[in-house]
């Protein structure tokens, strides 16, 4: 596998955590004022949702920058 197709993968995972950051947001809007745990728990899973997408774009980041280090030695 090739580092683009490595580095591709990870950036939709972090697109496809960032999308269910989104749906995890809206429900806990619609919920903060019915059901206070759900939101909660809603809140809780988005935030582990952006560290996971951070996670996935800091990985392409850093295969980035050490691909151009290579190629400028």
């Amino acid at each position: 596998m090739t580092q683009q197709q490595i580095d591709l993968n990870q950036l939709t995972q972090a697109k496809a955590n960032v999308t269910l950051t989104q749906e995890l947001l809206t429900q806990a809007i619609e919920k903060s004022t019915s059901d206070q745990a759900l939101a909660q728990a809603a809140i809780k899973q988005a935030s582990s949702e952006i560290a996971s997408a951070q996670t996935a774009v800091s990985q392409v980041q850093s295969a980035i920058l050490t691909q151009q280090a290579q190629s400028e030695s």
